[in-house]
C-alpha cells in the first residue's frame, strides 16, 4: 500500500477519534468513548507504519497539519464552531507548510 495512502488513512482515524472525543462529552458517553480509544490506536498503528519509509518529522508535520485542517473542518461542519480571520489565516498557512513539504522536500517520499 502507498506510504501517503497510509498517512491518510492514519490522518482520518485521528479525525474520527477527535470528533468522538467531542461527541463523548468528557467521556461521558461510553460508545463515543470507545470510539476515540479505537480510532486513536488504529491511528497511531498507521502513523508507524509510515515510519518504515519516511522521517519522523515529516510524517509528523503531515499527520498532525492535515489532522488540523480536517478536525477545524469537521467542528465548523458539525458542531457549528466558528473560526475568526486569525485562524483561518492560520490553516492556510498550514496548508501551504504541507504544500512545500510535498512538492519541494527531498526528505518526503514521492
Amino acid at each position: 500500500m502507498p506510504v501517503y495512502l497510509i498517512l491518510a488513512l492514519a490522518v482520518l482515524a485521528e479525525t474520527i477519534g477527535t470528533t468522538a472525543l467531542q461527541a463523548s462529552q468528557q467521556f461521558s458517553k461510553p460508545l463515543p468513548s470507545i470510539l476515540v480509544v479505537v480510532a486513536y490506536a488504529v491511528s497511531f498503528y498507521l502513523l508507524s507504519v509510515t515510519l518504515r519509509t519516511m522521517p519522523v518529522g515529516i510524517v509528523y508535520a503531515l499527520w498532525s497539519g492535515l489532522g488540523i485542517i480536517l478536525i477545524a473542518t469537521i467542528g465548523w461542519v458539525v458542531f457549528g464552531q466558528r473560526l475568526d480571520l486569525p485562524a483561518m489565516i492560520g490553516l492556510l498557512m498550514i496548508i501551504g507548510g504541507i504544500a512545500v513539504i510535498h512538492l519541494f522536500s527531498a526528505t518526503s517520499s514521492h
